[in-house]
């Protein structure tokens, strides 16, 4: 098992840190400043080390996954309304739900030119269908995946929550 220690590089425990609008949902859903479940991160990092495809391909796990695991895993997000461009998505951060990915998301990370690994999905209709997988790169960047496209849905995980919560239009990644 990995031990990654909370990290300090910004004040995750910041009033501030989200937009009020996007701050209430996620305490709604059950995140609070300071929550941390490294546990069930190194589950997660565990499990998906272990997993390869029938072709032989494998997760990477780095810092910057483990992380949004330990402090973002299992929150299930509906989709809380109209969006500033599109309809906000439902959806879970649960890097499970990429587990049978693994070459996919090792051909987005050579196409970025960094390693990616599973973040959770966007889920339609009761929550249990993924309609997109999200994605973290090892700069702590993310991603959605779906049937038409990859996009980009922001600078860390802050940034990505924020879009994927107000319905902000995400970025088409170059094909």
């Amino acid at each position: 098992m990995t031990t990654v220690p909370n990290p300090s590089a910004y004040d995750r425990s910041s009033p501030h840190r989200f937009p009020p609008a996007v701050d209430n949902i996620l305490r709604t859903a059950g995140w609070h400043p300071g929550r941390w479940d490294i546990r069930r991160a190194e589950s997660w990092a565990d499990e998906l080390r272990a997993h390869a495809s029938p072709g032989g391909h494998r997760h990477q796990v780095f810092p910057a996954a483990v992380e949004a695991w330990a402090e973002f895993g299992t929150l299930r997000i509906t989709g809380p309304g109209p969006g500033l461009h599109v309809a906000p998505p439902a959806f879970i951060i649960d890097p499970s739900h990429g587990r049978h990915l693994a070459r996919t998301l090792a051909d987005l990370g050579r196409s970025l030119d960094t390693e990616v690994a599973p973040l959770g999905a966007e889920t339609s209709g009761e929550g249990h269908t993924p309609a997109a997988v999200l994605a973290i790169d090892a700069e702590g960047r993310v991603y959605a995946l779906d049937h038409s496209g990859d996009y980009y849905l922001g600078a860390d995980i802050d940034a990505a929550l924020a879009a994927l919560i107000t319905g902000t239009l995400p970025a088409r990644l170059p094909s």
